[in-house]
């Protein structure tokens, strides 16, 4: 977000935010400007995201709504091969387009997977 100031220069508040985001917080918070709880010496003790989780929790009656972590059976499985249907095998070029489709399918599972480990 471009603002222009009183004396007409432009200042580009997102690129100061991002900046700034590890600094710490005036006032007498013990946070940084994104809202992280730190210590004395600017390390982080709890991320914001954490805070608004356990937040968040707190204030819906619903368990299912909440952040929780599970420990789910992690066994790599084969990813099961889709089948031809039978009105297209005799045709060559449509089991060529459904096979391409079928990989696509097993990229994005895969992307998804990757994703799933790393963003929680």
């Amino acid at each position: 977000m471009k603002v222009k100031t009183a004396l007409g220069k432009t200042l580009d508040m997102g690129a100061l935010i991002s900046r700034n985001e590890k600094s710490r917080a005036v006032g007498n918070m013990k946070v940084n400007a994104r809202g992280d709880t730190i210590d004395s010496h600017g390390k982080v003790i709890q991320p914001v995201n954490d805070k608004v989780a356990n937040k968040y929790g707190k204030t819906v009656g619903n368990r299912s709504a909440n952040v929780v972590q599970r420990n789910i059976n992690k066994e790599k499985r084969p990813t099961p091969a889709k089948v031809i249907p039978p009105e297209i095998k005799e045709d060559k070029e449509l089991v060529d387009i459904f096979n391409e489709y079928n990989q696509e399918d097993i990229e994005i599972e895969q992307v998804k997977k990757q994703r799933g480990k790393n963003d929680y």
